[in-house]
C-alpha cells in the first residue's frame, strides 16, 4: 500500500495511509513533519490566500505559505463561507430499475406502510411526563416480554420540550412531526402518548391536526386527568398489558425492498469516512434506489459546501431551490446566534484528519451515491419519494436521527471513523467503521468494516453491495450490534427550534 491517496489529479493535497516519518517520499517531494494517518500532505507549493483542492473541490484558504512536503490542516488553513455558482439538474444519472426483485421480511400494517421491527412505543408530548413514561417502560422486563415473541419491546421516547415553548412556528411544528411520525412510525405496532395537561404541546391538538384515532393499540393519557403520577403509571402499565397479545399477532411476511426508507448518517467521522464508508453507502443506496426503496440523507450543516453537487443531481429546479433554501436559513441561524458554519468538525474531527466543515461536508455527501435527488424536506417531514432524498437537521446525531425516523425511515445506516456508540429505536442501526483498526478495536460496536477497502483491496461495487445486504437482513430481523448491546432508549432527542420561554 503506498503512503498517501490522491484522490484527484486536480488536488494540491494527498491523504496519508499511514502515519509517516519526516523526510516520507511524497511525490518527490520529502514530508517536512511527522504525518498522522488520515492527515493531508501538499504536493505543490500553495502561496498564503489560495486554495485547498481536495476530492478535486475548495476545501479551504491557505492561512500561511505552504510548501511541498507541509502537513496541511487547521494550522495553516482558514475556512471561508462558500459562494456557489448553483446549476440544476446538470448530472443527472437515472435509476436502471434492478432486473431482479429484492425482498425482506416485514410487518405489514393495516394502512399499507411496512416496518421491520414491532415495538410498543410511549410517547411523551413534554418533559414532565417522562418518568411516568419510562416507569411504564421499564415495568415489562424480558420475563414477561418472553411470552410475546413477536414483539420487539416496550421502548419510551422522552425528550426535555414541550413547554416554554411558542405554540406556534418552527419549534412547535417540527414537535408535532416528529410525535406524529413515532405515533404512526411502521415499527411501533402499539402506541400510548403520555402528557401532563397544562403544557403548550397538547395532545388533543395533535389528535385533532393528524386526525389519530384511539383504539386497542393507540392510547392517550395525562397525569393531570388520571389524578397523578403513580396512578398514570399504575393505568399505563395496564394499557400496554393490553396491547401485548394484540402487536403479538403481527407476523413478517415477504416485502418489496422498495418499502425500504433508509437514513444515511454519519458521526465521529476522520479522513477516511469520505474515502471508505461513505461511498459505498451512497452504492448501497444507488442500489436501493435501483429497487425503488428510499435513502434519506440529512444533517445540513454537513453538507455545507457540498450542496451545489447535489443541486446538479436536483430532478427539477424546485427541488434544487428547496436544497439551496435550507442552506441559506442555516447560514442566517447560525449568523443570528453569533455561531460558525465552521463550528463542525469536532475536535475529534480534526484530530482524525478532517480541517474544515467544507472537506467534511464532501465526505458526507457521498453517503447519498449517484441516483438523482427527488425530493427534500422539512425536519420530520413525512418522506413520500422514493429513490435519492435529502431531510433538513442539525449535525447533531441523535437529534438528526430522531428527525429521519419520525419521517419513515425503518433502517439506519451510521458511518463512523472515530468510533460512535450509537443505536435508535424504533429503527435498527447499522454501524460501519471506515478504517480496519478501529474495526478491530470496537468490533462489538461495528457491523461493517469499510477499512478493507484501504487495506486489503475490496471494491467500492463489494462493500457497497454488502452494506445494502446487511441492510436487507437486519431489516429482515437480524440485530445489528447496537441493539444487541440496548443502545436506543435514550437517543431520542427532538431538533429543540427556537426560544425557551
Amino acid at each position: 500500500m503506498l503512503p498517501f491517496i490522491r484522490l484527484d489529479a486536480d488536488d494540491n493535497v494527498v491523504t496519508a495511509t499511514r502515519a509517516l516519518e519526516v523526510g516520507t517520499d511524497i511525490e518527490g517531494h520529502p514530508t517536512r513533519a511527522l504525518i498522522p494517518s488520515g492527515h493531508k500532505i501538499a504536493t505543490r507549493a500553495i502561496p498564503k490566500g489560495e486554495m485547498v483542492r481536495k476530492y478535486a473541490q475548495f476545501i479551504g484558504l491557505a492561512s500561511e505559505d505552504i510548501a511541498p512536503g507541509d502537513h496541511v490542516h487547521t494550522h495553516n488553513v482558514a475556512f471561508r463561507n462558500t459562494e456557489m455558482d448553483y446549476e440544476f439538474g446538470t448530472d443527472m444519472r437515472p435509476v436502471r430499475p434492478a432486473a431482479t426483485p429484492d425482498t425482506f421480511m416485514g410487518y405489514r400494517r393495516a394502512n399499507g406502510a411496512v416496518g421491520t421491527r414491532n415495538y410498543i412505543a410511549i410517547v411523551t408530548s413534554v418533559n414532565c411526563s417522562a418518568t411516568a413514561a419510562r416507569r411504564i417502560a421499564d415495568a415489562f422486563g424480558p420475563e414477561e416480554l418472553a411470552a410475546y415473541p413477536n414483539v420487539d419491546g416496550v421502548a419510551a421516547f422522552v425528550h426535555g420540550t414541550g413547554c416554554g415553548m411558542a405554540g406556534s412556528g418552527e419549534g412547535f411544528e417540527a414537535l408535532q412531526r416528529v410525535m406524529w411520525g413515532y405515533a404512526r412510525h411502521p415499527n411501533n405496532g402499539g402506541v400510548l402518548m403520555v402528557g401532563l395537561g397544562c403544557e403548550m404541546n397538547q395532545i388533543d391538538w395533535l389528535l385533532d391536526a393528524y386526525q389519530l384515532k384511539q383504539g386497542p393499540t393507540f392510547q392517550t393519557m395525562n397525569i393531570q386527568n388520571v389524578a397523578g403520577l403513580q396512578k398514570t403509571i399504575e393505568l399505563g402499565i395496564q394499557k400496554v398489558r393490553a396491547m401485548l397479545p394484540i402487536v403479538n399477532e403481527a407476523r413478517r411476511e415477504p416485502c418489496p425492498a422498495s418499502e425500504l426508507k433508509v437514513a444515511l448518517q454519519c458521526g465521529g467521522s476522520d479522513a477516511w469516512s469520505g474515502i471508505t464508508a461513505n461511498p459505498a453507502l451512497g452504492y448501497a443506496c444507488d442500489l436501493l434506489a435501483a429497487q425503488g426503496g428510499t435513502g434519506v440523507l440529512a444533517e445540513t450543516p454537513e453538507i455545507y459546501g457540498a450542496e451545489h453537487l447535489l443541486t446538479r443531481r436536483a430532478i427539477d429546479r424546485k427541488v434544487g431551490d428547496k436544497l439551496v433554501g435550507l442552506v441559506r436559513w442555516w447560514e442566517d441561524y447560525t449568523a443570528r446566534n453569533k455561531g460558525s458554519m465552521d463550528n463542525n468538525p469536532s475536535p475529534g474531527n480534526k484530530k482524525g484528519g478532517l480541517t474544515t466543515i467544507l472537506e467534511k461536508s464532501l465526505g458526507a455527501a457521498a453517503k447519498g451515491g449517484t441516483s438523482p435527488l427527488t425530493g427534500v424536506y422539512k425536519y420530520a417531514e413525512p418522506v413520500t419519494a422514493k429513490g435519492f432524498t435529502f431531510m433538513d437537521s442539525p449535525g447533531y446525531d441523535p437529534a438528526s436521527v430522531t428527525g429521519q425516523i419520525a419521517g419513515g425511515c425503518n433502517v439506519v445506516v451510521f458511518t463512523t471513523g472515530r468510533g460512535s456508540a450509537f443505536g435508535s429505536k424504533p429503527a435498527p442501526t447499522i454501524k460501519v467503521a471506515t478504517n480496519s483498526e478501529m474495526y478491530a478495536r470496537m468490533t462489538d460496536d461495528m457491523d461493517v468494516n469499510a477499512g478493507d477497502m484501504l487495506t486489503a483491496g475490496v471494491t467500492l461495487e463489494a462493500k457497497g453491495r454488502e452494506i445494502y445486504e446487511m441492510i436487507l437482513r437486519v431489516a429482515s430481523g437480524e440485530e445489528s450490534k447496537s441493539e444487541r448491546q440496548g443502545l436506543g432508549d435514550y437517543e431520542f432527542v427532538p431538533w429543540q427550534i427556537g426560544a425557551v420561554m
